[in-house]
């Protein structure tokens, strides 16, 4: 059986891959762009680095969109959003949602989606003090923890349940999370949780 059989008989049976992905990092060339200011930087403390990423889930009927903040050093999700528009207003909402807690980071690193680079967002981290770190483009190693928050997010929950409606979706990664941060073991962290170590 060769390449173009195989196309030809997924094409009969109305087969396609799942692996379309909608680009979530977007620049938009009149927002700055940041530096990337965490290479050699060491991870000694809680609230020394921030992250945020957004990434996409495969519905039924269409995408929705996840956003998440993360510590650093404990691998702690701070707060998470979901969205059916992948537009500013879900970061936004995810880091005030994070600020709640009280804690500031000294460095909140993103990428230069138009979603990070957008001036209402990173007025609010100049505001809150905050030294803005950008990853490099195409540089996905230099947001390596929530890359892999994403793998471990999607193989341990999104791909097992295969939600079909957002509300779903919501209440999931909801339950998800709390394990994430309170019950999941991590090697790096000498097998403690990240709220262990973060809280």
């Amino acid at each position: 059986m060769n390449p173009k059989r195989v196309t030809r008989l997924m094409h009969t049976l109305s087969l396609e891959t799942s692996y379309s992905n909608p680009r979530t990092t977007q620049p938009q060339p009149e927002n700055r762009v940041y530096p990337y200011v965490l290479r050699g930087i060491p991870m000694r403390r809680a609230n020394q680095v921030w992250s945020t990423d957004i990434t996409y889930m495969r519905l039924h009927a269409g995408f929705i969109y996840l956003v998440a903040l993360m510590d650093w050093f404990s691998r702690y999700v701070l707060s998470w959003a979901l969205s059916v528009t992948l537009d500013g207003q879900i970061c936004r909402e995810a880091l005030t949602q994070a600020l709640r807690h009280g804690s500031r980071p000294e460095i909140f690193n993103t990428d230069q989606g138009v979603q990070f680079t957008r001036s209402d967002f990173t007025s609010l981290l100049k505001h809150e003090g905050m030294q803005i770190s950008m990853d490099g483009r195409g540089r996905a190693l230099d947001n390596v923890f929530v890359e892999r928050l994403w793998r471990t997010v999607k193989y341990e929950e999104v791909y097992l349940k295969d939600y079909t409606t957002v509300p779903a979706a919501r209440q999931g990664l909801g339950q998800y999370f709390t394990f994430y941060n309170h019950e999941r073991l991590h090697q790096a962290l000498g097998y403690q949780t990240p709220a262990a170590v973060y809280l």
